[in-house]
């Protein structure tokens, strides 16, 4: 979906590639489509995207549903109060209870018992509850680092897209442009046919050539307009919204950074690498909490309240106890889930591990891209001046009848080729920066000045 033609002898360069089913790729559209156009900025776009995107609404859910988790597990340190409070009427069969009294009925009642009390439970020593009040601790920094990581995805999206639906609107305008040019040079065919400088061929050569480009502005319109509605679509554009673009990204070079200052930057800033440190950290929690139940824990419970046959009558009790649990034999469970966390633990050192070898081929890779684009787009803005030159001079010597419109029809292509060179390096150029962004975990704070778009 985000792949792009690639100039002549040049790699294809894209944005992420993500599957058609990505949240990522949605939003969540909000208010009412205006009668007037928008004027999307890029800025607006990421803005818009960073609050409607689904990927990022998910990920906040993410977040809150870590933080719910984390005050489950921290109830099982914090005193636990209750309250309960009680009238019951009953008749009681005291030999029932062991209290057969000579002369006295067995049945005694009915009468009324009234009960108010208040119930603290406290943990005093739980190596298991405070591990895993130490595990969800780190799940939840773990989200928090996923969710940085997501907006710095949908910011690489929106940019992608929006980049697209420039390079869309740059082909719409230049076949448009050559489409011009074609009616312009087949009229003039006519005239000069009519003057008889040139042969009927060169007409019907030049209306062949009005037709083809004829084909190739009306498929470049529809690209550029589907490429506003999938950038509509992800920043979550009221349905039906129109917009126009309101930047046209310029050249903006690169602020200077060598690859070692990249990497030294990345590894501190990539907030996915932050995050598979923290569940890394959580995994290891969470076998420090499996070792736990093998210790004794100690917890003290206690009531307070007042009894009686009413409520006026009912006098003051209370209760404390103190409890130390000491597990014998639990048939083999706790060292399950020993063995269980242990393998976690590896996992996400692996894991960890991993994802920083990943790192530094994601900073090399988008240097490549770098060096590679820059250069690119160089000699596609040569090619495009040269090819400018070509079809003047093509026109000039057809006009002079010097030469057939065969020159200029093959001056014509090389002018729609190498403006489509210049689109493809300009775009592969502004993706390769949004990219490095991206590399070095700073993809939100960064990408404007990277491409050098307006910051309103």
């Amino acid at each position: 979906m985000f792949a792009v033609a690639a100039p002549a002898g040049g790699q294809e360069r894209s944005g992420p590639s993500l599957p058609a089913s990505s949240p990522f790729l949605r939003g969540v559209p909000t208010g009412s489509a205006d009668q007037q156009a928008l004027p999307l900025s890029i800025a607006d776009a990421i803005n818009r995207a960073l609050q409607h995107n689904l990927g990022v609404l998910e990920s906040e859910q993410a977040v809150a549903r870590a933080a719910g988790a984390r005050r489950i597990a921290l109830g099982d340190l914090l005193p636990n109060f209750d309250a309960r409070a009680s009238e019951v009427r009953q008749k009681i069969n005291l030999e029932a209870f062991g209290l057969p009294l000579p002369g006295v009925p067995p049945l005694v009642g009915p009468f009324n018992v009234f009960d108010a009390r208040l119930f603290l439970s406290q943990s005093v020593f739980d190596l298991r509850a405070l591990n895993d009040v130490r595990a969800e601790s780190h799940n939840l920094e773990a989200a928090r680092f996923t969710h940085k990581s997501n907006r710095d995805l949908v910011v690489l999206v929106t940019v992608n897209l929006y980049l697209q639906a420039l390079a869309a609107s740059s082909r719409a305008d230049t076949a448009r442009a050559q489409l011009e040019t074609a009616q312009a040079l087949y009229e003039q065919a006519q005239d000069l046919k009519e003057g008889g400088i040139v042969a009927g061929i060169d007409v019907i050569r030049a209306e062949v050539r009005l037709a083809t480009e004829r084909q190739r502005a009306t498929a470049s319109e529809n690209a550029f307009q589907k490429a506003k509605l999938q950038l509509a679509r992800v920043v979550g554009l009221p349905i039906g919204q129109s917009f126009t673009l309101a930047d046209e990204i310029p050249y903006a070079p690169l602020p200077e950074i060598t690859m070692e200052q990249a990497l030294e930057r990345a590894y501190k800033a990539r907030p996915d690498y932050q995050a598979a440190l923290e569940r890394m950290h959580a995994a290891e929690a969470d076998r420090d909490s499996a070792r736990g139940e093998l210790l004794p824990s100690v917890r003290v419970n206690a009531e307070y309240g007042a009894i009686g046959l009413t409520v006026a009558g009912a006098l003051p009790t209370f209760a404390v106890a103190g409890a130390v649990d000491i597990p014998i034999f639990q048939g083999g469970r706790v060292q399950g889930r020993i063995a269980q966390a242990e393998a976690d633990v590896r996992n996400r050192r692996s894991e960890a591990e991993d994802l920083r070898g990943e790192i530094y081929y994601d900073v090399r890779t988008a240097f490549l891209d770098l060096d590679a684009t820059r250069e690119e787009l160089q000699v596609a803005t040569r090619a495009r001046e040269l090819a400018a030159m070509q079809l003047t001079q093509a026109r000039d010597r057809f006009a002079a009848g010097v030469a057939s419109n065969i020159e200029v029809v093959q001056a014509q292509e090389a002018v729609a080729l190498a403006g489509e060179q210049y689109i493809g390096s300009l775009y592969g150029f502004n993706v390769s920066k949004a990219a490095l962004a991206r590399a070095l975990g700073v993809a939100e704070e960064a990408v404007r000045n990277y491409l050098g778009g307006s910051n309103r």
